[in-house]
């Protein structure tokens, strides 16, 4: 029986192609349960100012853009194996994101069954600026 839900495989995809995720808001909640858990206690995130806008971490911003990305690799995603990361502007409460993604390099790992993949990574606010950039290599299953 074919299971529903799976990522993609190294082969479906192909240089050049691109797809965007679901959005998600980032709430309050998200910001006091997200400090607490990484002991990212900075001031800049842990006080609410009046008047003010509360930043969120990039990190914060990164972890959740890896979670509206999951279903692009459930069950065919063996590694995360590295990236260059770049905050591009604040992020707040209240902000809603999203991923636009692209593949820009593919290539076989030494295992036959499975292959390395490149992305260009934007996460996106509602008002369609770049927030944060990332270019993780992925290793895939193939099929």
């Amino acid at each position: 029986m074919q299971i529903v839900g799976r990522g993609f495989c190294y082969q479906d995809l192909k240089v050049g192609m691109r797809f965007r995720t679901h959005r998600r808001t980032i709430r309050e909640a998200d910001l006091a349960a997200f400090i607490s858990l990484t002991g990212l206690t900075e001031e800049l995130f842990a006080v609410e100012e009046a008047g003010k806008k509360q930043l969120v971490p990039g990190a914060l911003v990164y972890s959740f853009a890896e979670g509206l990305l999951l279903p692009t690799m459930q069950d065919t995603g063996l590694a995360f194996l590295n990236a260059a990361l770049d905050v591009k502007a604040p992020t707040v409460v209240g902000d809603t994101i999203h991923v636009e993604c692209e593949v820009t390099e593919l290539r076989l790992a030494s295992k036959g069954d499975r292959g390395l993949a490149r992305f260009a990574n934007r996460v996106m606010n509602q008002n369609g600026e770049v927030v944060l950039e990332y270019n993780p290599l992925r290793l895939l299953k193939r099929k």
